[in-house]
């Protein structure tokens, strides 16, 4: 059974969607830079630095205390509950949580082992993997343009793989270097499982699915993953050793523990905005974000980090974007094509004898002067018609036929938009 989803506003929609857009690109270029600052000044706890990633999960309740006292104040006699999450959809959660926390894993020692350009680059891949797993799980359709996105960006990963050692960091192994590149590789894999996964939740749950349960879902799958990497820590000893290297890291052991805090919240953005483009959009659409992000990301490490930016990975830039613009380019052919047969589909209603009586009809498209045509009469009698109802109606002039109990007339095009009422132009 498909979940009934709140309807939104379009308005309401949109700022969602700018939103969480906004968190994803904060998370996507400040988690890897954060992570990589981490790394590079004496930390090498990959559990820790892996359960950073999810650790902050504790900042949702503030919203949610919010939104409780909220709807306590709206119905104050009917019993509130603090969680609108139901079991089976807590248990999926859940589950989902500690395979974000191996994906964690995953890409903590990537990030270690790797330049942040390169371990970007790679992350890049989970476009590919994403398509085929919303193909799978949710039916996902491809065109030219989805199918040539999907095809560049993954071969623009894949050419980093000629340069294993070109730019391998200083003290590091050839073979440390090779397990990060392919732990990388697991956790874009991986990560293309999760995008997908969660939109077949939001399609399958029987809840009603609003952006209060979405935040609910995502801190049930950072508490889970949380715990996953707790345990890690626990058999490596990481608690013990965080005041020591805390000490003896390179900025200070203030500074320490400001990058962990800031680690933390950062990357919470990535994972909120991240399935909150789900739910506003699609698996592929966020998939698509975040490798869209890829170059202020590829610069902001070359900038801060001061990392070699070498042919390579610049050919590898290039068929990334070459790739986000193909897909940007299908998607809004795709957009056209909807809303043209959304107008198509409304015109064949207006045609419908039905809409209009016989008595209504005859008197209302009488023509206003000597020079009105009948045609132009039927026109303004279908505006008027509309805009007697809900909707917001704008008639255009174009060049568009149809008939209307008969009559054959050309020059109007319906654009339907949610809203209030419109006008006849």
């Amino acid at each position: 059974m498909e979940t009934e989803q709140t309807p939104k506003k379009p308005s309401v929609s949109k700022a969602l969607l700018v939103l969480n857009c906004v968190l994803l690109a904060i998370g996507t270029c400040g988690g890897p830079l954060l992570m990589r600052l981490y790394f590079l000044h004496g930390g090498n706890r990959v559990w820790f630095s892996s359960w950073l990633e999810t650790g902050a999960w504790p900042i949702f309740l503030f919203p949610l205390t919010v939104a409780y006292f909220q709807r306590r104040l709206a119905e104050p006699t009917k019993p509130t509950k603090f969680f609108l999450m139901k079991p089976p959809l807590f248990l999926v959660s859940a589950v989902i949580g500690l395979i974000t926390g191996v994906d964690n894993y995953l890409y903590a020692y990537g990030v270690a082992r790797l330049p942040v350009s390169t371990s970007s680059l790679i992350i890049a891949s989970q476009l590919a993997f994403t398509a085929v797993f919303a193909y799978l799980l949710v039916k996902q359709k491809f065109d030219y343009y989805s199918m040539n996105a999907v095809f560049l960006l993954t071969f623009a990963a894949g050419i980093l793989a000629l340069n294993t050692s070109g730019d391998r960091p200083a003290g590091e192994s050839s073979k440390e270097y090779i397990f990060g590149f392919l732990t990388t590789i697991g956790a874009a894999v991986l990560y293309g499982f999760i995008l997908p996964l969660m939109e077949l939740v939001y399609k399958k749950t029987k809840q009603n699915v609003d952006y209060l349960l979405v935040m609910e879902i995502q801190m049930v799958m950072c508490l889970f993953a949380t715990i996953f990497c707790t345990i890690g820590m626990i058999v490596n000893n990481d608690f013990k050793v965080i005041p020591r290297e805390s000490r003896d890291f390179g900025l200070g052991e203030t500074k320490y523990y400001v990058v962990v805090v800031i680690t933390g919240i950062v990357w919470q953005g990535f994972f909120m905005g991240a399935i909150g483009v789900i739910f506003c959009s699609s698996s592929l659409s966020s998939a698509v974000l975040i490798t869209v992000l890829l170059p202020v990301t590829e610069v902001l490490a070359v900038f801060f980090y001061n990392e070699k930016f070498e042919a390579i990975k610049g050919v590898s830039l290039a068929l990334s974007l070459w790739g986000f613009i193909s897909y940007y380019y299908g998607e809004k052919k795709k957009m056209k094509k909807l809303e043209d047969k959304a107008i198509e589909t409304e015109l064949s209603q207006l045609a419908d004898p039905g809409i209009f009586g016989t008595e209504e009809y005859s008197s209302t498209v009488e023509s206003e002067s000597e020079s009105e045509s009948e045609s132009e009469s039927v026109t303004r009698c279908v505006c008027r018609r509309l805009q007697a109802g809900p909707g917001f109606v704008t008639c255009k002039r174009s060049i568009l036929s149809m008939s209307l109990r008969g009559v054959e007339w050309r020059g109007v095009e319906w654009r339907l938009k949610r809203g209030n009422l419109g006008k006849f132009n």
